[in-house]
């Protein structure tokens, strides 16, 4: 117990976690200007957003980067890009998070390489790479090379940390994305758990560290996590998290040091959570999602960064991550919360929920496991079936209003708002330039190396990747040699192979009770029947780098219970296979997903390829994060509907489907 003070506070006022905003977009020199601007405002860390190409390891000029570049996240495909992006910035004094998974070592690289350059000491160096990749193939979607290849280069990550970064949190064991992909408190602390001993294992296993220190290994593992705005549930989910890490790592890897054991982690509030319409009310969401990872002492985010208001509608302003900043330092400063031990200490409602969801986390724990493993539980699909069926759960509950969410199941009258009065103008705009100059500065760089240099060092590194080796050394060679980001992860795909997960599809339930659901069958059937054929056919297709597949599996899911014959390939796809599979799977419907911010790009590609093809008949949808204008420009194109998270009520849109499809063959 701490020493109190008379009055029941703390004798003294707690120090406040690290405050930080996810940015990034554009140029590294603009995301440098804005980095600079944060920290003069009070921010205590920074915390990177990289672009699509840069977190699946593509340059700039590759084909599926097209539309993706500097969209949401800045582009980094060399050293000379990190050391634009930190220019001025002293990395010695700094904490840095890096949201970087599947090339989180190539990154690590470069910085580290920057921050030397700079004089300071790797010693020093303090910051996290996310580097979970497991979470990927369940739900982000950024990931590379197959589940074994990947846990080996995370484990290389934290040998290499161990020696020679002390004070870097190598990964980021990640539940943030489950939360969002659906995942319960209960699946949310499982799961991610048995990723944490998935990475332990893989380190352990590897042969480089020694077993007595294991204990340093498990104090440098952070955790990323999701707050949803039921913020009691999530102070009891926190409590939850921490006292299984120190039973798994107590029990499982023989740390006996408390302090080794502690539960460090950082948080991201629900950025899903947020809405379209009424995006005001977005602010209070914030701020209770933000109290559920602070109120409780005993369970504390070591580090909060917040969304901005808008992020539903589009990139936030400069402004707009102010305005969430501003959050963090009134309730850090302004108000008493620091100045008091935990204020839920001994109660009972907070012990029960407690208990429950630590029950409830070591049966999906314990089932994983016996699965063998989080990576068998990929490759099964039973992780992603599971998050997908509980998404589906959670939708039904909001359709019928079972879940209320004010402004879009209820509430709906509304005053305009003032805060989106300016239109377009609410979000940050991305200038389409930013890509053209990005292909073109990649292209001067590549001109400027030593090319015999380059080639020593990617071949250093195929050849490494193809024994045990800790890649890094061979990493920082490439780094050094001038090797692109793309040139680095296309080395080790000739020697991995690339990866496509389970769509989780298989084994989600229907609809169930929906209400509306009947007549939309009857609509489909009919529908089909007039067309002469079997069953109506929809294509729904992730066209570029966007991984981010939640709604486009909910659309499949209910789409197929509908009566549809659904084809669905997963992630990451280029305009000609989407048109490839559309005209030889013969659909009647093509639906596109894209929330990155590059629909302008990707769909007319789309289009193109299918007139092209001599299918210019076929009917396209779109839903996604699109603004207003966009929307416009969409449906001139030729786009038949858009849809935006505003459109929340999924048999209302496959209905309009079914009347898509009728229209687009003339029937009434």
């Amino acid at each position: 117990m701490d020493e109190k003070a008379p009055s029941g506070r703390l004798p003294e006022r707690d120090r406040p976690w690290v405050m930080r905003t996810y940015a990034g977009h554009s140029s590294a020199a603009a995301t440098n200007a804005l980095f600079r601007r944060n920290l003069a405002k009070g921010q205590t860390g920074l915390s990177v957003a990289f672009d699509l190409p840069t977190q699946t390891g593509y340059d700039p000029d590759h084909e599926l980067a097209a539309g993706e570049v500097g969209r949401v996240g800045v582009p980094v495909a060399h050293l000379g890009d990190m050391r634009a992006l930190f220019d001025g910035i002293p990395l010695a004094e700094m904490n840095t998070s890096m949201t970087i998974n599947a090339p989180a070592m190539w990154l690590l690289g470069l910085y580290g390489t920057v921050a030397a350059e700079q004089g300071a000491e790797l010693a020093r160096c303090a910051g996290t790479t996310q580097n979970d990749i497991i979470k990927e193939y369940l739900s982000r979607g950024t990931y590379i090379f197959p589940p074994a290849a990947s846990l080996r280069l995370t484990a290389d990550v934290i040998a290499y940390t161990l020696r020679e970064m002390p004070k870097w949190n190598p990964v980021n064991i990640c539940s943030y994305h489950l939360q969002e992909a659906g995942a319960t408190p209960v699946q949310e602390v499982g799961f991610a758990l048995a990723t944490a001993v998935a990475v332990l294992d893989a380190v352990r296993d590897s042969g480089q560290v020694p077993a007595e220190r294991m204990g340093d290994v498990v104090q440098r593992i952070s955790f990323f996590v999701n707050a949803g705005v039921r913020f009691v549930e999530e102070i009891a989910k926190m409590r939850a998290f921490g006292a299984l890490w120190d039973e798994i790592t107590r029990d499982r890897y023989g740390v006996e040091n408390p302090k080794q054991r502690r539960f460090r982690y950082g948080v991201q509030v629900n950025s899903l959570g947020l809405t379209e319409a009424q995006p005001e009310n977005n602010i209070q969401r914030i701020v209770l999602e933000m109290l559920g990872v602070t109120l409780s002492r005993d369970a504390r985010a070591r580090a909060v960064q917040l969304p901005a208001w808008n992020e539903a509608l589009g990139l936030p302003r400069p402004w707009d991550q102010q305005w969430s900043l501003r959050m963090q330092q009134v309730l850090a400063y302004e108000s008493d919360l620091l100045e008091y031990p935990d204020l839920f200490d001994g109660s009972h409602v907070m012990t029960a929920l407690v208990d429950d969801i630590v029950a409830g986390a070591r049966v999906e724990l314990e089932k994983v496991l016996e699965m063998g493993g989080v990576v068998a539980a990929v490759e099964t699909g039973y992780l992603k079936s599971a998050l997908v069926a509980s998404l589906a759960d959670r939708r039904r509950r909001m359709e019928a209003g079972t879940d209320v969410v004010v402004g879009v199941n209820r509430f709906t009258e509304t005053e305009p708002s003032p805060l989106t009065a300016a239109g377009a103008e609410a979000i940050e705009q991305v200038d389409p330039a930013v890509e053209a100059a990005a292909t073109t500065a990649v292209h001067e760089w590549r001109a400027g190396r030593d090319v015999a240099a380059v080639g020593a060092a990617l071949a250093r590194l195929r050849a490494d990747a193809a024994t045990t080796t800790n890649l890094m050394a061979a990493t920082l060679e490439c780094v050094r040699a001038g090797v692109t980001t793309g040139e680095w992860a296309g080395a080790l795909r000739q020697v991995f192979g690339e990866y496509r997960a389970p769509t989780g599809l298989a084994g989600a339930a229907g609809a169930g009770g929906d209400p509306g659901l009947g007549a939309v069958r009857e609509r489909v059937a009919a529908t089909a029947r007039e067309l002469g054929s079997g069953r109506l056919r929809l294509l729904v297709g992730k066209p570029g780098l966007d991984g981010h597949s939640n709604g486009a599996e909910q659309i499949a899911v209910r789409a197929r219970d509908a009566g549809f014959e659904v084809v669905y390939q997963g992630i990451r796809l280029t305009a000609g296979q989407i048109v490839a599979a559309a005209v030889e799977e013969d659909v009647d419907l093509v639906g596109l997903s894209v929330l990155s911010g590059s629909h302008l790009a990707a769909v007319p590609a789309v289009l193109d390829g299918l007139r092209a093809a001599g299918r210019a008949d076929l009917p396209v949808v779109v839903g996604g994060i699109i603004p207003a204008v966009d929307a416009d420009a969409l449906r001139a194109a030729g786009v038949a509907r858009v849809f935006t998270p505003k459109d929340f009520a999924l048999t209302g849109i496959i209905d309009e489907l079914v009347t898509v499809i009728r229209a687009a063959n003339g029937l009434s």
